[in-house]
């Protein structure tokens, strides 16, 4: 048996600001609630607020240092 259609759209917390935002092609700024919620959030990715979880990258110290190490340890052909 199948289940009656649900009209209703899904409804998500705006990532900023944690209103109700319908998820349905005419919610223009999705996940957002609106513009300024969006920008709000691509700030604080601007500024280093947001970041994604990981090792820290190399400086190219360390890069430098690592192609040193690798040139003095390979062997002579």
């Amino acid at each position: 048996m199948s289940q009656p259609a649900n009209d209703s759209p899904l409804e998500v917390a705006c990532p900023q600001c944690a209103r109700a935002v319908p998820w349905r092609d005419e919610s223009q700024y999705r996940p957002f609630c609106s513009k300024r919620c969006q920008l709000l959030d691509l700030g604080a990715w601007a500024e280093e607020s947001h970041r994604i979880a990981g090792e820290n990258a190399m400086d190219e110290a360390d890069i430098d240092a690592l192609l040193a190490r690798a040139d003095r340890d390979a062997p002579l052909s």
